[in-house]
């Protein structure tokens, strides 16, 4: 019996499916690590970016309670809440008088955990204790927490702190004198409104930190001359009395503000290629007989330039088109103390004008059409907008800004033997057409008229930034620059 052999070859891919196994058995390692890799960057980005929005919108917040505080209108501005935390209105905030809202957890000294190196990197030195006040934020009110930012600086800022040569004067360094905004540019004259600098430090439980600034000022309302006339081919005819003046020199004390050395024009007008400047100038009396009028042009002055001072101003960009100004109206509207519906009448046994005006409460009043003073033996305090005609008899007399924007007609006819006056600003600006319709937003201005005639008197229009800065009204602040900090 023979024995048969079977002899097996053995194939090529044995084996094979052992390798393919664990090729994709590695393969789907290799994967679900990189998915467990991407999954934790995945979280750990998008933690920061969670903890980098909370932390921005916390220093933002702390911008933003510290703005909408400076505004009068606020029930929680610091007027309201602590009256000396910062200077009377006009009164501008003195360089290195520093004002810090903070926003401590229990009984926590934010300054002294948090200190505020940022403030000496801008001014060079850190600011002086004595001039340092505190206040507390009113985020956490009513026993919700707020946003975690710990606290916000208020400043005046300097040329030296901006780094930037606002007087052009090759000199970026002076680091005592405050800047201020006209509504268009920046200066160191007191003219418009004060900058002020407003900075909010933020940070989180887990470290996470943010620090913003905002350059911040009231809306503008700057004026270049006691009597400014905007728009185009403008009347005007001017009263005989000797004692009518019009001075675009500072003047008259506003509680603690005092006048200070800042000169506007007497009268200002806006367009230089009409006939504006030969109106004015041609109804101001020059004498001397036998015209019969007296030589009045050296009561127009501003001390500086030839008499009459009668110039070519710029105001702010928001008072040179039918549409700021329009919107400016309705600003003041939705800020005023009193809504009056014209035609209206002030006298001494009509008042229209609100409770409680005084030269230490001054008002915003809105006339919303034709408005006449006529027998009232008194003074106003703030700012009276009439957007209609305004028929002013001499026995009154009003601290603060005068608007007559709209019809944009001051007249006046009568005399009075009393030293009435206006100290502060008055402007005209004529935003509706001949048939009291509003004029288009793109138009050009229409031609106001200030209409005191030969028999009218007063003593006349004084500019004073005093009270100007007392009446400014109270539209909020308006945000010139925003960045944040790098630390």
């Amino acid at each position: 019996m023979s024995a048969q052999r079977k002899i097996r070859i053995r194939r090529p891919e044995a084996g094979i499916a052992l390798l393919i196994s664990i090729f994709v058995l590695l393969l789907i390692s290799v994967v679900a690590i990189a998915l467990i890799v991407s999954s934790g960057t995945e979280s750990s980005l998008a933690g920061n970016y969670r903890s980098a929005t909370g932390v921005y919108y916390a220093a933002l917040a702390g911008l933003e309670e510290a703005r909408g505080r400076l505004v009068p209108k606020n029930p929680n501005s610091f007027n309201n809440t602590d009256a000396a935390f910062l200077p009377s209105p006009g009164i501008p905030l003195g360089v290195g008088q520093v004002r810090y809202v903070t926003n401590p957890v229990g009984a926590e000294d934010v300054l002294a955990a948090y200190p505020d190196n940022e403030y000496a990197a801008e001014f060079g030195s850190a600011p002086d204790p004595a001039n340092v006040r505190t206040t507390a934020s009113v985020s956490g009110a009513g026993g919700v927490q707020g946003p975690l930012y710990k606290w916000v600086r208020i400043d005046a800022v300097t040329e030296f702190s901006l780094q930037l040569d606002v007087d052009s004067d090759s000199l970026p360094n002076d680091n005592t004198i405050p800047i201020y905004y006209d509504g268009a540019k920046f200066n160191t004259t007191s003219t418009g409104s004060q900058v002020l600098e407003i900075t909010s430090f933020a940070i989180l439980p887990n470290g996470s930190q943010k620090l913003l600034q905002y350059l911040a000022v009231p809306v503008p309302l700057a004026f270049n001359a006691a009597l400014t006339l905007d728009g185009n081919s403008v009347q005007f005819s001017a009263p005989t009395s000797s004692n009518f003046w019009v001075k675009g020199i500072d003047q008259g004390s506003a509680g603690s503000c005092n006048p200070g050395s800042s000169v506007v024009s007497a009268v200002g007008y806006t367009n230089a290629s009409d006939s504006s400047q030969s109106n004015i100038l041609n109804a101001i009396p020059s004498g001397p007989p036998p015209t019969g009028s007296p030589d009045l042009r050296n009561q127009y002055t501003n001390g500086i330039a030839t008499n009459p001072n009668v110039a070519q101003v710029t105001p702010p960009p928001n008072l040179q088109t039918v549409a700021g100004l329009n919107a400016l109206v309705q600003s003041i509207t939705q800020s005023a103390d009193a809504v009056i519906s014209g035609p209206a009448t002030q006298s001494d046994s009509t008042n229209v004008m609100p409770a409680g005006m005084s030269a230490t409460n001054p008002k915003i009043v809105v006339v919303s059409g034709d408005f006449t003073m006529n027998g009232w033996h008194s003074t106003g305090y703030g700012l009276l907008l009439v957007t209609g005609k305004f028929t002013y008899d001499p026995d009154g007399s009003w601290n603060g800004i005068i608007l007559v924007i709209g019809k944009g007609w001051m007249y006046s006819y009568q005399g009075n033997s009393g030293a009435t006056q206006f100290q502060g600003a008055v402007f005209l600006a004529k935003t509706v057409d001949a048939s009291n319709n509003p004029l288009p937003p793109s138009s050009p201005l229409g031609s106001p008229f200030f209409d005191f005639t030969s028999s009218s008197a007063s003593n006349g229009i004084y500019y004073s930034n005093c009270w100007i800065q007392a009446s400014m009204p109270s539209l909020g602040y308006k945000i010139l620059s925003f960045h944040e900090i790098s630390q």
